[in-house]
């Protein structure tokens, strides 16, 4: 067998200049026990937690390469649902980092989420529209509700009344489910325009829904009575009476709240308590809105009542309106003092804290996050902004990135400035405002880096002092390429005015200082131009110093002489414009990337095309090599970054690249580092290792991957017989490959039971440590993720069901410690195999079995925990009898908080309302 070529695989070090996405939420988290410090932001596929008071990143929660859409921190503020595009939610666990579970939910992305009041339960809405409701201690999805005809905006529980799940959708309703019953028994239908958001004020006293008007609608919730309000009077009145005696409240409209912004209403969002609604639109603005509790808004309205009595008195009006004299919306809402914003909000979350201050955390669209507080009770306060998180970003998407000589800096450039980073610490150094910058490079010393704008201008910035030294006016147009000559002594520039300029550096004496200052500044020198028909796109010389390449918007590229500027070659196969392209080392090879998806290798000898390959699917927007090699890299708006071998033409490895387009890409001088930029404002660093790479395993992985993502089973997991059946989770890999495993058990223990000689464990068995078919069983059920557990039983043909069933009574007795898993099989398979069951006459003696020994199991263990329970608060009572402390203090302490909250919460809930109208 021959040699094969062996290369070194790069992987990702880091991404950086990301602080928000404008995609997800931002929220407010707890890590140590700090409150009100630490916020937690999408960054593309990771989720940053950032100290705002700091300014630094306190933790990464990363997954695979899915764009994160929504985050909710759990109630105890121990764990955070993180939300993702493909449908899946993570659970990640602040202590350990790392994910703790996963739901499968959605087909599309996640759109919403709440825990319910405990933390036990989430509810998550998608894209997809439906709504699903998952267990948090089981791991698995409880319930699918389906009803919705457009995207879930928001989705929330209910406190007061258990098991009620409250949704908005961009199909302008607002529906009320039971859990228990999967349906949906309620339906607001008052908004003519997408509702975007809903929020439950002061312990579901008031719904608010903000819709695509300027107006927040408030509605009423309260208790229904058993008593009919009114006679029907027709088949109308009747269908509604008898769809308010089966809802255990009653939701009636009070009024609305003007909201002083313009705009539609893109978020709601309440604090924890419930007493403080916040709401912004399109505009610069975060409207606050305080809800009083009873005690407050009867002291309200008796004061109103004083005042009315008075004027009523001093204008002889006794018929004073009875409406007037109830409880309205003024008197339970009162508006807080608006809080100010920079620019355009993306998100924000609220935290009330002690002393009545609350803390606002806005993220924006120009990638940058801003804490404000303000004091609730002060009668004229103003919001402050504290804490600002601007410097590790850039406000816009980075358009270039250039390696310094020395590979230890890179330069990015933005629509607004110019950021120096260090390549090691991938922390931001300096950073410079010039305008919308197209193209970057570093000038031989590493002291000065040359950046060309859109509008033309050449700028020469000091790296050092981080100031401009000088504008000069060098095309007309956006100035599209930089490129050092080979000698480093001046430099060439592209732009779109159809020009090529060709500039030395020069040292002269700085204008700013006396004419005596020996002081001397760089400098460009004017010293050539090349006019061409069409706009120059790219520009590259040869290290040879014999030629000059430039791309044309014609989608051809001419070659010159560098020292005549004489025409010497032609290179024309492209459809569209060339946009990026790169010489060789040895100055052989010139590669080129178009628009038209393909990457061209082109020979600098005659101009003929070695071979065109398709590199990526949209234009190839960045392509250089790796110094002193026939490799290079490109990146295109797929996203992806690839690296290719110019010399046997074929693609080495697919790197996981940006989500969304990438813009541009660079090589370090000493070839160990590429950086890209692109859309979702990462900047992307990879490293070459000393791993080896090998071709044939690479197309194998990629090729395994690719099959991977296509389900063998189809998208579809509907039950023959149960066409209405729509369970809590999708169909994923993970349970396809479960049911084969599943099978796969059955099988080898079939197989060993049979045999004859049963020393001989077989090789799966030995790999599940089983030495026994029940025990070979459990391994793989208990093996299984919760969430994938139920597609996996889905997906079992009904003869892999009943010998799993004919195994189930001797599992029961054997393995007691594992009743758990057992009694969820058991229950779920009956569930969707019902008929078929009770019509197989065999089978009968088995379930008879199966409910005999679980019934026995589960009283059993039910008997051993409430004994373990009872027996180790008899030990703590005699503990602390004996030594006079108190165990568990802290817990303890915390426990009975909690209840004395919870109690506090239901007794209000109990409590006469009082009659509200408009």
């Amino acid at each position: 067998m021959g040699l094969t070529k062996q290369y070194l695989a790069f992987k990702p070090v880091s991404n950086f200049n990301i602080i928000a996405s404008g995609r997800a939420n931002v929220a407010f988290v707890s890590v140590g026990g700090v409150d009100g410090r630490f916020v937690a932001v999408a960054g593309a596929e990771q989720v940053l937690v950032w100290n705002t008071r700091l300014g630094e990143k306190a933790m990464e929660l990363v997954r695979d390469k899915q764009e994160v859409t929504y985050l909710r921190p759990s109630p105890d503020q121990k764990h955070l649902a993180v939300g993702y595009t493909d449908g899946v939610i993570e659970m990640f666990s602040f202590e350990s980092k790392q994910s703790v579970c996963t739901f499968a939910a959605h087909r599309s992305a996640v759109s919403a989420m709440n825990f319910d009041l405990i933390g036990l339960k989430l509810v998550s809405g998608g894209l997809d529209n439906d709504l699903v409701v998952s267990d948090v201690v089981a791991q698995s999805g409880k319930c699918r509700l389906v009803g919705h005809n457009g995207a879930i905006t928001e989705a929330c529980f209910m406190q007061r009344y258990h098991d009620v799940v409250l949704s908005s959708s961009k199909d302008t309703q607002i529906k009320f489910w039971n859990i228990e019953t999967e349906s949906c028994f309620k339906t607001i239908v008052d908004h003519r325009t997408e509702v975007w958001g809903i929020a439950l004020m002061r312990n579901d006293d008031f719904l608010v829904a903000g819709s695509g008007d300027s107006q927040l609608s408030v509605y009423k919730v309260a208790e229904n009575s058993s008593n009919p309000i009114a006679e029907p009077t027709g088949d109308l009145d009747d269908l509604l009476l008898e769809s308010e005696a089966t809802s255990p409240f009653r939701c009636t409209q009070i009024g609305n709240i003007q909201r002083s912004g313009y705009g539609r209403t893109i978020n709601l969002v309440v604090e924890n308590n419930g007493q403080i609604l916040g709401c912004h639109g399109t505009d610069k603005k975060i409207e606050l809105f305080y809800f009083y509790n009873d005690d407050e808004a009867l002291v309200r309205l008796t004061k109103r009542l004083k005042k009315l009595d008075a004027k009523s008195k001093g204008e002889d009006n006794t018929n004073t309106n009875s409406v007037e004299r109830q409880l309205s919306l003024t008197d339970e809402i009162k508006r807080l003092p608006a809080v100010q914003v920079p620019e355009k909000v993306k998100s924000f979350d609220l935290l009330l804290g002690s002393n009545n201050e609350l803390r606002i955390c806005v993220t924006y669209v120009k990638n940058f996050v801003q804490v404000f507080t303000l004091n609730v009770a002060e009668k004229h306060a103003e919001a402050n902004a504290i804490h600002t998180i601007r410097q590790p970003g850039h406000p816009s998407e980075v358009r270039s990135v250039a390696f310094s000589s020395d590979s230890l800096a890179i330069a990015s450039g933005s629509g607004e400035s110019l950021k120096l980073w260090s390549r090691a610490s991938q922390a931001s150094l300096r950073t410079i405002e010039t305008g919308y910058v197209v193209s970057t490079c570093f000038v031989p010393g590493d002291r000065h880096v040359l950046v060309g704008l859109k509008t033309g201008q050449l700028l020469i910035v000091d790296i050092v002092t981080g100031e401009t030294i000088e504008r000069i006016a060098a095309h007309e147009k956006e100035l599209w390429s930089i490129v050092l000559m080979p000698d480093m002594r001046g430099c060439v520039t592209g732009g779109g005015d159809t020009t090529v300029k060709f500039w030395s550096f020069e040292l002269i004496a700085d204008p700013t200082k006396d004419d005596k200052s020996e002081v001397k500044v760089l400098s460009l020198l004017h010293k050539n131009v090349l006019k061409l028909e069409e706009t120059v796109l790219c520009v590259r010389i040869s290290r040879n110093s014999k030629y000059i390449a430039v791309a044309l918007l014609d989608s051809t590229v001419k070659i010159f002489f560098l020292d005549t500027l004489k025409f010497y070659l032609s290179l024309y196969g492209h459809k569209l414009p060339v946009l990026c392209m790169d010489i060789s080392y040895d100055s052989t090879i010139i590669v080129t990337g178009s628009a038209d998806r393909s990457i061209k290798i082109w020979g600098m000898d005659f101009g003929d095309c070695h071979r065109s390959l398709i590199g990526h699917d949209n234009s190839i927007m960045g392509l250089e090599f790796i110094p002193k090699t026939h490799l290079f890299f490109s990146c295109g708006k797929d996203g992806k970054l690839k690296q290719w071998d110019a010399d046997s033409f074929e693609k080495i490895i697919t790197l996981p690249g940006h989500v969304g387009e990438a813009h541009s890409l660079a090589v370090s001088p000493n070839g160990k580092y590429v950086v890209s930029c692109g859309s979702d404002r990462t900047l992307r660093l990879y490293e070459r290792t000393d791993e080896p790479l090998i071709l044939q395993d690479v197309q194998e992985e990629e090729r395994e991957e690719l099959e991977n993502k296509t389900l063998a089973t189809g998208e579809d997991s509907s039950v023959p017989g149960l066409p209405g059946l729509k369970l809590p989770s999708k169909k994923t890999i993970g349970s396809e490959k479960a049911a084969e495993n599943i099978l796969e058990c059955l099988e080898v223990s079939k197989t060993f039971e049979e045999e004859e000689t049963k020393n001989i464990i077989p090789p799966l068995m030995f790999a599940y440590e089983a030495t026994n078919t029940d025990d070979f069983l459990l391994a793989v059920l208990t093996r299984i993720r919760a969430s994938d557990l139920e597609e996996a039983l889905l997906l079992l043909p009904f003869s892999a069901v009943c010998e799993l069933l004919e195994r189930i009574p001797k599992l029961t007795q054997s393995r007691k410690d594992q009743t758990e898993i057992i009694c969820k099989v058991v229950l779920f398979l009956f569930r969707i195999h019902q008929k078929p069951i009770v019509n197989n006459q065999i089978l009968l003696p088995v379930i008879q079995d199966i409910i005999h020994n679980l019934q026995g199991a589960i009283v059993e263990l039910r008997d051993m925990v409430g004994v373990n329970f009872h027996g180790m608060q008899m030990l703590q009572r005699e503990v602390e009898a004996n030594q006079g402390v108190e165990l568990f203090r802290d817990a303890t302490k915390s426990r009975r908080q909690k209840d004395m909250r919870r109690k506090r919460k239901e007794a209000a809930a109990k409590r006469t309302l009082v009659q509200i109208s408009t």
